[in-house]
């Protein structure tokens, strides 16, 4: 949670210029993928709902309200549907 300004630009560089969409389809693993639907930095129809188009049989759960770092926020919802879906 903690970066230095070159760290944070440099990692925002890499990942808005790094097309990803090939390798996604490549998946062939359960897979969970989990969005917040106010996720003000990562849009969810640009990366989670894409996602889940391209990865066959693939898990999405998205959080109603949840903000970019849900993990943070509602950490123990998600760990439960991390733990629900490893089982």
């Amino acid at each position: 949670m903690l970066a230095g300004l070159p760290a944070s630009y440099f990692c925002i560089k890499a990942f808005s210029e790094t097309d990803l969409t090939e390798d996604l389809g490549r998946f062939d693993v359960p897979t969970l993928i989990l969005h917040g639907d106010d996720d003000q930095i990562v849009p969810i129809g640009a990366s989670a709902m894409l996602s889940f188009k391209l990865i066959k049989g693939a898990t999405l759960k998205v959080y109603k309200g949840a903000p970019h770092g849900m993990c943070t926020t509602l950490k123990d919802q998600v760990n439960a549907e991390l733990l629900a879906f490893l089982k």
